[in-house]
């Protein structure tokens, strides 16, 4: 009997390619693994092509849920967007799926596990390293980065072999797609001057032809993490899956972006995110409710980090569990509820509510009832004035050199220490 491999697969090309792959090259038995992270509508004739392409088995995965709460849901907390764009819909899925292949080889005994990925991507970093975490002792496979073939090259080798590949020549994009996103590459869209074309778009309308009168929505949160629209208690499938119709038929959610890859190079990515577009903006509207100005300062400064984390594959670390704790427990109170208009690929808030929020409106109004005590800013202005006042007095307005440090800072019209000199008008 030959050792098995558990491949993670999607269906599309790459995967599809490395089942018959993987018994040439290595004699191996393959057990495909299909995880429905929402981007399969049929996964049950995913996994029958499987089996016809030669898999000796193949497992379905309903991973929707935790998908959600478990990967998207903590990104969501720590209002995480790689280089304050992407919201991270691939990056998230990858940990998943590579625990579900390690849980799999274990039940099934399979010797090494194996991915679609080239020798280009950020994947390829992130389905490594977590396995590598999880199950250092399995072998890992990637039969495209190993084998080396262009997309063009794997469609010859399908169309030789008998494969059924729904990506040809003149249909060359990638897509991967769940819950979180959608993201599409290749082809015509490798040229960064060229706008991306209509037929690229699958979840959004265009803003342009998105309908006239904006849609209204509210959504309520419940400690960082979205439970009900519209005042509807929802499970998170469903929630995310209506925010995604509703807010793409306004056109919200199109990314078009120059990327930073892990490998070193620069990519044109395109992205379609309506629902994660939408509920980054909510949240983040509730946390200027609930956070004190230092928290927001301090969570802020570590949104870009724990991005970052997410996009370089480091989901199974030490880092992560240090940065988890300190988002987990600043989202204590952050419950309550945005309301947001969607209108032509944009997403503005409207109202914020929240039973804990530290907006005041007796210390923040200017008409009657207002409790704020005046007095006391001058006091505070002169405390926290105190240090600029006294270096200005003993430094900057005391010859030369300080005259040149506040020429630099005030531009050349400021009079010299001293002078009688107005300056010129």
């Amino acid at each position: 009997m030959a050792d098995k491999v558990v491949l993670a697969y999607s269906g599309g090309l790459d995967t599809s390619v490395a089942i018959r792959w993987l018994k040439e090259t290595y004699g191996l038995d393959t057990i495909a693994l299909t995880i429905d992270v929402g981007n399969e509508k049929d996964i049950d004739a995913v996994a029958a092509r499987a089996r016809q392409i030669g898999a000796v088995k193949a497992i379905t995965v309903d991973a929707r849920e935790d998908f959600l709460k478990y990967f998207v849901w903590p990104a969501l907390q720590a209002n995480a967007l790689y280089e304050g764009t992407y919201p991270l819909a691939t990056a998230l899925a990858r940990p998943l799926i590579a625990k579900l292949l390690v849980d799999v080889a274990r039940q099934e005994g399979a010797v090494a596990v194996a991915h679609g990925c080239t020798g280009k991507g950020n994947d390829q970093v992130r389905f490594d390293v977590s396995i590598m975490a999880l199950a250092p002792d399995l072998k890992i496979i990637a039969p495209v980065r190993e084998w080396k073939l262009t997309r063009d090259a794997e469609i010859e080798y399908a169309a030789e072999h008998g494969i059924p590949v729904a990506a040809t020549s003149a249909s060359p994009y990638s897509v991967d797609a769940n819950l979180w996103g959608r993201s599409i590459e290749a082809g015509v869209l490798e040229d960064p001057w060229s706008e991306p074309p209509t037929d690229v778009w699958s979840w959004t309308a265009s803003p342009e032809n998105a309908p006239a009168t904006p849609a209204e929505v509210v959504i309520t949160f419940n400690q960082g993490v979205p439970v009900a629209l519209d005042g509807e208690t929802m499970d998170a499938v469903t929630l995310v899956q209506k925010l995604n119709a509703l807010a793409g038929a306004h056109g919200v959610g199109r990314i078009d972006m120059i990327e930073n890859r892990l490998v070193g190079i620069k990519s044109r990515e395109v992205y379609e995110a309506p629902a994660a577009t939408t509920l980054l903006t909510a949240h983040k509207a509730l946390e200027s409710l609930a956070l004190s100005r230092d928290q927001t300062r301090v969570k802020d400064s570590l949104a870009g980090e724990y991005a970052r984390l997410i996009y370089n594959g480091q989901w199974f670390t030490a880092l992560h569990a240090d940065l988890m704790a300190f988002i987990s427990s600043s989202q204590r109170f952050v419950s309550g509820d945005v309301r947001l208009k969607l209108h032509r690929g944009q997403v503005m808030v409207v109202g914020r509510r929240s039973p804990n929020s530290l907006y005041q409106h007796a210390l923040a109004t200017y008409d009657r009832g207002d409790q704020f005590d005046h007095n006391a800013a001058l006091g505070f202005i002169a405390l926290w004035g105190l240090p600029v006042k006294t270096q200005a007095q003993t430094q900057l307005l005391t010859g030369e050199a300080g005259g040149a440090a506040l020429n630099q800072l005030a531009g050349p019209t400021l009079p010299a220490p001293g002078s009688t000199d107005t300056p010129a008008s």
